[in-house]
């Protein structure tokens, strides 16, 4: 067959772990299709919008850790992936991206679907390759099984991210009826042995030399997966040396009891000298995005004198303005051989400790009071996730409320947000992607604007029983409303807050989902049970709230926060 090399891409793939394949509709991209479709060992989904196509791709990537394959046809089919390969690429996600194209020579001459899909993506992927074109040289079939091998490598190297192979094919490119399809069992394939990243004596050594001059260590743990081994190496570190552990929610280190998970009210305590009692000496990070923008805020302010970054290999931001030394080496390494290696002072350890007790205490009795507003909807709904769940927060308020409220380690929830580049876009998208590829109940907090943008992530005849989708609809972009800037300009709500009056009750009969519509806090107390139910199946639970009561809401709270007696 002429285009076997096209069809062994698939045998390449499964051979390499891919265990998950989504499908755009097209015919140009008909030859990897077929392929895909009737490979045995792959599981094989077709989303028709590539946007959506994308991010479910995503979140399956995200909970499998590795690499989805995306297939498309040609032209704006391909720049449809673009919103979720920005995001895998900041959020180091593994995907391959397989892009049908015309063959080059019909480039820029008005034939259909025909762009310039080489390099498609620029700077924000991975690799690309361009598949050759003339499949019939031996060395063809050499070079073909070569790139497949080397992009696949590339997507889950470290950093992990997209890659993108495009496919030039010409015609025909359609079996014959009844042609059989055979996938050579002889395909090269390159491994690749993947590196632990351990440090090595010398290097613990003379790190643990150094701790020695510090006495007020503070770590911050970015976005990240859930990593049981690392959790265990962090807690023993912590214990043994009196390091403070800070964690967003969309760090997954909540689960660890003593990490500060409040450091959004911590730090908004107006005096100096307790703010200054907080200051490290050394800075020690490691992961991706921090939500807090308080944290990075305080800590651009109080510089430590040393910041410390672990991370294997890659690019490293200065997110804080006082990176001194990167530590190439997987954090669970440093933790484990840095145990024990400084004594922290009691002041410090003191003050963060206190301080984070009383804003726990705070948020407990604010929320308790607290009338039907966002804030302390989130909190119940939070309180409610069943144990060992997925939680999937969409961006804007909800992934805000979430990382104020944070989450108890009892609860043992895995967090995921799209923090790679923080877009509204594929939202419902990635929590559908995680609920095909986990056993777990998947939950996805999300506003009206994000869920109504992606509603495609729907689209598609595979949603799962174990995904529940937690709506709050204030008709409105809300967050417009908390933030200075807009909220003090008279076009507040025609152009920032772009209100809407969709609700969620057709979505759900469309996709043939449970829904349940909420208007007070009793309502959401009796729905809320039942919603998580194991046996409820997928559904909507959709929340109505008053976008500037929101508003009122959380000035509130803003106040109540200075007021504090920390």
């Amino acid at each position: 067959m002429l285009l076997q090399p096209v069809v062994n891409i698939a045998e390449i793939c499964a051979r390499k772990g891919v265990e998950n394949v989504v499908l755009s509709p097209g015919s140009r991209c008909a030859p990897l299709t077929i392929a895909f479709a009737r490979h045995p060992r792959l599981t094989v989904r077709t989303v028709s919008d590539e946007r959506a196509a994308a991010f479910i791709a995503l979140g399956m990537a995200l909970t499998t850790g590795k690499p989805t394959v995306l297939v498309c046809t040609s032209g704006t089919a391909a720049l449809n992936y673009a919103p979720a390969v920005a995001e895998a690429y900041f959020q180091q996600v593994p995907l391959l991206l397989l892009t049908a194209d015309r063959p080059p020579e019909w480039i820029d001459q008005l034939d259909g679907q025909t762009i310039r899909q080489q390099d498609l993506y620029g700077r924000h992927i991975k690799h690309s390759f361009n598949f050759p074109v003339d499949l019939s040289h031996s060395d063809a079939k050499w070079h073909s099984e070569r790139l497949v091998s080397e992009a696949l490598n590339a997507a889950l190297a470290f950093p992990a991210g997209p890659v993108h192979i495009n496919v030039p094919l010409r015609e025909p490119f359609y079996p014959t009826a009844n042609e059989a399809l055979t996938f050579d069992g002889g395909v090269k394939i390159i491994e690749e042995q993947a590196n632990s990243f351990e440090l090595s004596q010398d290097q613990s050594l003379r790190l643990q030399g150094e701790m020695l001059y510090f006495k007020r260590v503070l770590v911050v743990a970015g976005q990240q997966q859930h990593h049981p081994q690392l959790l265990q190496h962090l807690e023993a570190f912590a214990a043994s040396t009196g390091a403070i552990v800070v964690g967003d929610v969309i760090s997954n280190v909540q689960k660890l009891p003593e990490v500060v998970r409040h450091q959004d009210i911590v730090l908004a305590c107006p005096d100096s000298q307790k703010l200054e009692a907080l200051q490290p000496d050394l800075l020690i990070s490691f992961g991706k995005s921090i939500i807090s923008k308080s944290l990075k805020s305080y800590l651009r302010k109080y510089k430590p004198q040393a910041h410390w970054h672990l991370q294997p290999a890659g690019p490293v931001a200065d997110t804080f303005q006082s990176l001194t030394k990167i530590i190439r080496c997987s954090p669970t390494s440093f933790f484990r051989l840095m145990a024990g290696s400084v004594k922290a002072e009691l002041p410090f350890v003191s003050a963060w400790t206190g301080m984070e007790a009383k804003a726990a205490d705070f948020l407990q009795q604010h929320v308790a009071q607290a009338g039907y507003d966002e804030l302390r909807i989130v909190a119940r709904v939070l309180a409610q996730l069943p144990g060992q769940s997925n939680l999937h927060l969409a961006n804007s308020m909800a992934v805000r409320y979430a990382n104020i409220l944070a989450l108890q380690p009892s609860q043992q929830v895995q967090v995921y947000a799209n923090r790679g580049t923080s877009g509204i876009d594929g939202s419902t998208s990635t929590a559908v992607g995680c609920a095909l590829t986990s056993p777990a109940i998947t939950t996805l907090l999300t506003g009206d604007l994000s869920f109504f943008y992606d509603r495609n992530g729907l689209w598609h005849n595979y949603l799962p029983d174990n995904l529940r989708i937690v709506l709050l609809n204030n008709h409105a972009g809300g967050i417009f409303r908390l933030i200075d800037g807009p909220r003090q300009q008279p076009e507040l709500e025609p152009f920032f807050e772009t209100t809407q009056a969709l609700d969620a009750q057709n979505t759900a009969r469309d996709f043939q989902l449970g829904y349940t519509a909420v208007h007070t806090l009793a309502q959401l107390e009796q729905a809320l049970p039942g919603f998580f139910a194991p046996e409820a199946g997928a559904g909507i639970l959709e929340i109505f709230t008053d976008s500037p009561a929101n508003a009122t809401a959380f000035e509130a709270y803003r106040q109540a926060l200075r007021r504090i007696r920390f």
